[in-house]
């Protein structure tokens, strides 16, 4: 099995963060349709987003350090 390169390991982490994110709103929804309190899920949802901009600028400065261009 090849180890995955550091640029691999970045785009992993910025298709994981957003699949986390995906997941908590369905979750919110979900509580909010049955009546229960979304505070804390709402919380959770607000570190999720934080953490998906930190994984997007890391692989934003990887790219840039490769010499990749396009999307950040």
């Amino acid at each position: 099995m090849m180890e995955e390169t550091e640029l691999e390991m970045a785009e992993r982490h910025v298709r994981e963060a957003v699949a986390h994110i995906a997941s908590q709103r369905e979750l919110i929804d979900q509580l909010h349709f049955n009546g229960h309190n979304t505070a804390q899920a709402e919380t959770l949802l607000l570190t999720f987003e934080s953490t998906l901009e930190q994984h997007r600028a890391g692989l934003w400065q990887i790219r840039r350090e490769l010499g990749i261009t396009g999307k950040r």
